[in-house]
C-alpha cells in the first residue's frame, strides 16, 4: 500500500472518491476536481487584458468546456490538438474558455502563447485561484464540462481524455 504525503493530494483523492459514492452516475474515473453532478459554482476571473468577468458570462445557455491551463504544461499541449479538434466541431454549440493558473504565469505570457498558437476559444486568467479552488482542480490539464443547465457532467485530466464522448454528455437533451 503507497501513502501519499501529499495533503491537497489526499483531499483531491477523498474528495473524488465521495464523489463517485454519493452522485447518482459519477464515473469511477473521476479522481478529484469538483464532483459530478454539481452546480458550476459562480466565480471571478479576469480577461487576459485585466477585465472582471464572471465565467458564467460565457456560457450563455450553452454547454461550456473549462480547460485549466498552463503555457509551461507539457499535458496541456499535448492536449490541445484534440481540444483545438473539438472547438472546431462544437464552436457554435459549446463555449470552450481556457483558464490560465497563476503559478509562474502572467495575462501577458498567456496571451502571447494564445496568439502564437492561433488557439480558438475564450482565455481568462484565474490571478487570485477563485476558479481553482471553486472547482476543487488537482493539476493543469483538467477539463471540466458543465451542461447548457450549468450542471458538471464531466472532469478528466491529462492529454488522453476523449473529448468528444465527454462533450456529447454535455449536449445531450
Amino acid at each position: 500500500m503507497i501513502f501519499v504525503s501529499n495533503r491537497g493530494i489526499r483531499r483531491s483523492l477523498l474528495l473524488g472518491l465521495l464523489a463517485m459514492a454519493t452522485i447518482p452516475g459519477a464515473s469511477s474515473a473521476q479522481v478529484g476536481g469538483i464532483p459530478l453532478g454539481a452546480d458550476a459554482p459562480m466565480v471571478s476571473v479576469e480577461t487576459l487584458d485585466g477585465q472582471s468577468v464572471n465565467l458564467s458570462d460565457y456560457a450563455e445557455g450553452k454547454p461550456m468546456l473549462l480547460e485549466f491551463w498552463a503555457t509551461w504544461c507539457p499535458l496541456c499541449r499535448e492536449l490541445e490538438p484534440a481540444m483545438e479538434a473539438a472547438k472546431e466541431k462544437y464552436e457554435d454549440r459549446v463555449r470552450f474558455v481556457g483558464v490560465g493558473v497563476p503559478q509562474n504565469q502572467t495575462p501577458e505570457r498567456q496571451r502571447a502563447y494564445v496568439e502564437k498558437a492561433g488557439l480558438k476559444g475564450a482565455f481568462v486568467f484565474d490571478r487570485n485561484q477563485e476558479a481553482l479552488r471553486a472547482f476543487q482542480v488537482p493539476h493543469t490539464s483538467f477539463v471540466v464540462i458543465l451542461d447548457a443547465a450549468g450542471k458538471v457532467v464531466y472532469t478528466g485530466q491529462g492529454p488522453d481524455q476523449d473529448l468528444e464522448a465527454a462533450l456529447a454528455k454535455a449536449l445531450l437533451p
